[in-house]
């Protein structure tokens, strides 16, 4: 008996010694939601969340009305810190209403989180309870906090996807945490393509936009422009931390463009598992195969499944030469950087034969 506690422990020692913890770092419209499947469908051996900080950002924007930057920088942090060691605590005081017993049936996106419809977590189905973002592949009842975070210990490896940190500095601390072997991807995409996007997924929000792009000059001190550039500003100062290696990064980053990975699935997947230092699975290589060859019916705006190589180019045709312009030069560092060619014309910019991506390896 002693002799079996023994192979048990030992076996636990060394997942600890391999587990890695892998955060996504992206903003909205990336294709971020894409490139987080190729963590949550690894197999049973990853524990992934879908956006866990949506409730904090939303509690601190409710209680502030509007969210403290600073405040919100070392929330976002401990609370990620916290998850990645299975520690649901932290988060659950920011879920509304608050859990009870642990158990809550307002979790954000859980659908998106294979892990959090496992078997192992589904609890039974309670009758006129209301869960808004359900399981979709089991029926379950609201979500026992407790039972993920034991969930989540037994898992090898945890990744989380997130759209709300603003600064890969402020999350130093997770990286220099000896419990934590962290990886940091930093998924961006051509700021152009991005606003095209959000233009139609955020549009009561971009109306200005939408408005600019019908004709005229855009004001080159309006908010919304203003709003652009601290952005791209933000994108920019982060991924050059990052590829600078200080010391407390040095393997621990790297930085992938959205492009590359519509243009080649399964080898940036291969890429960003070699760097995390796990096996990608076959699982993965099929659902990435089964969801970049969908048909144009398939794909929703916050669809998976989409014609990938298709979608790097799409922006060209909805964003006329002028709001171009502005992006170019707001945006420009930002261009340069991630190896993002200017549009000279308008000739240019429709002319697909003429890429708009160059060829660059960012090192990590």
């Amino acid at each position: 008996m002693n002799r079996r506690l023994e192979n048990y422990s030992e076996h636990q020692d060394g997942m600890t010694r391999s587990r890695k913890h892998i955060l996504l770092l992206t903003t909205t419209r990336t294709g971020s939601s894409f490139v987080g499947e190729f963590f949550n469908q690894q197999g049973d051996n990853m524990f992934y969340l879908f956006e866990p900080l949506w409730h904090v950002e939303r509690m601190l924007a409710l209680e502030t009305r509007g969210t403290n930057a600073t405040a919100a920088a070392r929330a976002y942090r401990d609370v990620l810190q916290q998850l990645f060691l299975c520690d649901f605590s932290l988060l659950e005081s920011f879920i509304s209403p608050l859990p009870v017993d642990h158990i809550t049936a307002a979790l954000f996106r859980r659908e998106s989180s294979s892990s959090l419809c496992d078997e192992s977590v589904c609890s039974p189905f309670v009758k006129g309870v209301f869960e808004r973002y359900h399981c979709k592949a089991r029926r379950c009842g609201p979500l026992n906090l407790t039972v993920a975070s034991e969930s989540c210990l037994q898992k090898e490896h945890r990744a989380i996807k997130s759209v709300r940190v603003r600064q890969l500095e402020t999350l130093r601390p997770l990286a220099e945490d000896p419990r934590l072997d962290m990886k940091f991807i930093q998924l961006v995409r051509d700021p152009r393509a991005v606003l095209a996007s959000r233009m139609v997924a955020f549009a009561a929000n971009y109306k200005n936009w939408k408005q600019w792009a019908m004709g005229g000059d855009v004001p080159a001190d309006d908010d919304e422009v203003r709003k652009l550039k601290g952005n791209c500003d933000n994108i920019r100062m982060s991924a050059a931390v990052g590829l600078r290696q200080p010391s407390w990064l040095r393997r621990r980053y790297m930085l992938v463009r959205y492009e590359d990975v519509a243009r080649f699935p399964v080898k940036k997947a291969r890429e960003m598992y070699k760097f995390i230092g796990i096996p990608l699975t076959q699982r993965v290589k099929s659902w990435i195969l089964r969801n970049t060859q969908a048909s144009k019916e398939a794909g929703g705006v916050y669809s998976t499944q989409k014609n990938s190589s298709e979608q790097v180019e799409k922006w060209r045709d909805s964003l006329p030469f002028n709001i171009v312009q502005v992006v170019q030069r707001v945006c420009g560092p930002t261009l340069k950087l991630f190896g993002y060619k200017f549009v000279t014309s308008e000739k240019m910019l429709t002319d697909k034969s003429v890429s708009l991506i160059e060829d660059k390896v960012f090192n990590f």
